[in-house]
């Protein structure tokens, strides 16, 4: 189970459990911290997604960690650490942005079936005020860089 990502300049947060209820996958409050999805996969896995999602900004505590991908570019490095120090890097493959209410439904972000990536999400697109929300989710998916340490 990853325990820290650490982003591409060196950006690091912590990693949390995140469970799904009712559909929506509980992200930690916390906008430096990040949930890892508990029904996927685990760091260095021979197959499926390790599903981290963040924050980009709360009212309350302003910039997010995952604001950084909104920054990312093909080609750059993520890194996850797990218990005893394990490590495993990814490598970004795409960025693309995804309607909200078609991130489980029309992205491959949680398929568990497919060769093993990492699949990073957060909020992008318009703020829309009268839903409490942005309108887009930014998927970010890496492939492994070699074998998980």
């Amino acid at each position: 189970m990853p325990t820290e990502v650490v982003l591409p300049g060196g950006h690091r947060a912590p990693v949390l459990p995140a469970s799904t209820v009712n559909g929506e996958l509980r992200v930690p409050e916390e906008v430096q911290r990040v949930g890892w999805w508990d029904g996927g996969a685990e760091a260095g896995d021979p197959f499926g997604a390790v599903v981290l999602a963040g924050h980009v900004d709360s009212a309350t505590e302003g910039i997010g960690i995952f604001v950084r991908l909104r920054q990312v570019k093909a080609g750059e490095i993520v890194v996850l650490t797990g218990d005893g120090g394990h490590t495993a890097a990814y490598r970004i493959d795409s960025i693309a942005e995804v309607p909200k209410n078609a991130l489980a439904t029309s992205s491959d972000a949680f398929n568990q079936t497919g060769d093993h990536k990492l699949v990073l999400i957060t909020c992008t697109g318009a703020y829309d005020r009268s839903k409490g929300g942005y309108e887009e989710n930014l998927v970010v998916t890496a492939t492994p860089v070699g074998l998980a340490r």
